[in-house]
């Protein structure tokens, strides 16, 4: 996947080293860790967003609500 963004976040000193050591640890680059972290966050939104318009839809379907794309 080509990268062409990039972030600048600002953390406590402390956090960020133990952080690097344990990426460097697992051998690692901290960047990738944190590309992995994003992917799985999105993830994780999008689903619990799936979820929430399907039980959302369920609802109006039994309360007999019909949205446009429903006709």
């Amino acid at each position: 996947m080509k990268k062409d963004s990039g972030f600048r976040i600002r953390v406590q000193n402390e956090l960020r080293e133990k952080f690097v050591e344990i990426c460097r640890a697992q051998d690692k680059p901290a960047a990738q860790v944190l590309r992995e972290y994003m992917r799985e966050y999105v993830a994780e939104y999008e689903a619990a967003n799936d979820r929430d318009s399907s039980a959302l839809s369920d609802a109006h379907n039994k309360a007999g609500i019909r949205r446009p794309k429903d006709k």
